[in-house]
């Protein structure tokens, strides 16, 4: 039988070659897929590959592209004073109609019925921010990602933490949400900090700014807004990079489809590689993520 000090002491190494690994992989997303624009410092995420070449497929001229879309979940869908649609997937799904030269309707639902929409033919096309689940994969087809969840950590400007390791957070107080996969996170890679979990995430976010907490793990781009909102008075810093495990924070969203509805699938692909190279997809995420999370 193993003694226990030598398991521990293995499995400690594979967790930091675990978190190792995954720290990887965020470079290459932050690095490689991001791309700075001008002097704003914002980090413009990039997931179509500039070395593809896609086909424009040619679809009925005559056809008019249903799209269905998230109501509550701002800066990513929601309405407006006037009870219009707006937001990240709005405008991005106007700009891939206007690329491909197609009409296209726009209509907003509730999330418990938004799903249903495309079994039901009330929609072609969901660009919503749905989790691709192995169940929504199973019943869907998926384009090329729009947007990639990321998860970073935020401390007190007048905390000495100097980065996000392991090591660096090793009984510091991190706040976090209960239950949620970025406390799973934790638990399987920075398992000698000590976690204090909350109901909520404004009110981990909170522990932070009141300075019980020292860290809190969360969501990129919550916690992107909350630091350039009042609500955070200047507290706080993003310390160390994205993580973007796919294993707790997905694989990224893409619009979804009805799985015979494979061209017109590829001309939503074609249309964000074009918008892509063109800007205007750097446009649009600017004007809704002013704020860098990358």
């Amino acid at each position: 039988m193993q003694p226990v000090g030598v398991s521990t002491e293995i499995r400690g190494a594979f967790c930091r070659a675990l978190l190792a690994l995954a720290m990887l992989l965020c470079g290459a997303v932050a690095g490689e897929a991001a791309q700075p624009l001008g002097d704003q410092g914002v980090a413009i995420p990039r997931y179509s590959d500039p070395k593809a070449r896609i086909e424009k497929p040619d679809l009925p001229p005559n056809r008019i592209i249903k799209w269905a879309t998230g109501d509550d979940y701002p800066p990513f869908h929601y309405l407006d004073s006037e009870g219009q649609p707006t937001g990240f997937a709005v405008d991005l799904a106007r700009a891939i109609c206007a690329e491909l030269k197609i009409a296209c309707t726009l209509q907003a639902w509730r999330w418990d019925a938004l799903m249903d929409t495309l079994d039901q033919r009330q929609a072609d096309v969901i660009l919503a921010m749905a989790r691709p689940t192995p169940e929504l994969r199973l019943r869907y087809a998926m384009t090329e990602r729009v947007h990639q969840n990321a998860a970073r950590f935020v401390a007190r400007k007048d905390k000495a933490v100097p980065d996000a390791t392991p090591e660096a957070l090793a009984g510091r107080t991190v706040a976090v949400v209960a239950g949620s996969a970025h406390e799973a996170f934790l638990k399987a890679y920075f398992g000698k900090a000590a976690l204090k979990a909350f109901p909520k995430a404004d009110e981990a976010r909170a522990a932070v700014k009141d300075g019980d907490a020292e860290v809190v793990f969360g969501d990129a781009v919550s916690l992107a807004f909350w630091l350039n909102g009042t609500a955070s008075d200047g507290c706080c810093r993003f310390v160390g990079g994205p993580y973007v495990d796919s294993r707790y924070f997905g694989e990224g969203v893409g619009a979804l489809l009805r799985p015979e509805d494979e061209k017109l699938r590829q001309a939503i692909d074609y249309a964000l590689q074009r918008l892509d190279e063109s800007g205007t997809y750097a446009e649009i995420y600017l004007k809704h993520f002013p704020v860098g999370i990358w």
